[in-house]
């Protein structure tokens, strides 16, 4: 955790991501390549230094977010909101799959209007492909102070194997009918 906040260089940039529980967003972001580091946490409440206990509990207005360092001269952020368009519902604000809640919300949190662009871009395109029937309500909001979650949810899929296959299973069926659906609604219309 301290070396993924003593990370300096002039071509790290930072990006924060909500899309339901952290243990699933960080493994498909860590394996990208130019992702130098990604950090489970919570961001976008009022609550200094909340607890697991806390937020999921719905008590302190922060999501379950993951804060990823990324090399910009490999990747770019518009391949990660890319991606993080492939991991979430966006249409879903009330949570996530099986995690409900409204620390679960879909949320990109940016850190200057070069980021804003982007994901407000990338979302209307979303919206003007009219892929999905239910309206886009992933939020698009400025980061704040990110709190990185207890050292237990830091690389969860890599210390609880098992317990990480079940839940990214299900996930990953969700998401493969879910883009299933929208594929087949997008061919029907032409």
């Amino acid at each position: 955790m301290v070396a993924h906040t003593k990370l300096k260089n002039p071509h790290y940039t930072r990006a924060i991501f909500s899309g339901g529980c952290f243990w699933c967003m960080v493994e498909p972001f860590e394996t990208k390549e130019g992702i130098i580091s990604v950090l489970s946490g919570y961001t976008g409440g009022d609550t200094p230094h909340p607890t697991y206990e806390q937020v999921g509990g719905g008590y302190t207005g922060h999501t379950e977010a993951v804060e990823i360092i990324f090399d910009i001269r490999i990747i770019q952020y518009l391949d990660l909101v890319t991606l993080y368009f492939q991991l979430t519902d966006p249409t879903d604000a009330l949570g996530q799959m099986a995690d409900r809640g409204s620390q679960y919300r879909p949320v990109i949190y940016v850190l200057d209007n070069k980021q804003r662009e982007v994901a407000e871009r990338f979302k209307q395109q979303l919206i003007d492909s009219k892929m999905y029937k239910r309206p886009i309500v992933t939020a698009i909001e400025p980061a704040n102070t990110f709190w990185p979650a207890e050292n237990f949810h830091q690389q969860f899929y890599k210390n609880n194997p098992k317990r990480y296959a079940k839940i990214k299973r299900a996930r990953k069926q969700f998401l493969f009918f879910q883009h299933l659906k929208l594929r087949l609604r997008h061919f029907i219309k032409r």
